[in-house]
């Protein structure tokens, strides 16, 4: 009898949304990175623009993981209702 492989078939995407929320936490969450005031662009220290600039990074990457995850949620789900319902009592 063949079993229902939805957990295997989306650890991948569940992964790649792993990596992406990671990337942007450590980018802005460690502090090394960041933590000095040259270069300037346009009169701002490194720090403030570099913050800056992770904002609409963040934004872009955190829409990329919630798109995936919907997309392994709708993929989950329509395994499940593929996956015929067999009553524990009935003989194969």
């Amino acid at each position: 009898m063949a079993q229902p492989r939805t957990a295997r078939t989306h650890a991948g995407t569940w992964i790649v949304i792993a990596i992406v929320l990671a990337a942007a936490l450590i980018g802005t969450l460690w502090v090394p990175f960041y933590n000095h005031p040259t270069p300037t662009l346009w009169g701002f220290p490194f720090f403030y623009w570099y913050q800056l600039l992770w904002v609409p990074i963040v934004a872009i990457l955190s829409a990329i993981a919630y798109l995936l995850s919907r997309t392994a949620e709708r993929g989950s789900s329509a395994a499940s209702a593929q996956a015929p319902d067999k009553d524990p009592g009935e003989a194969s």
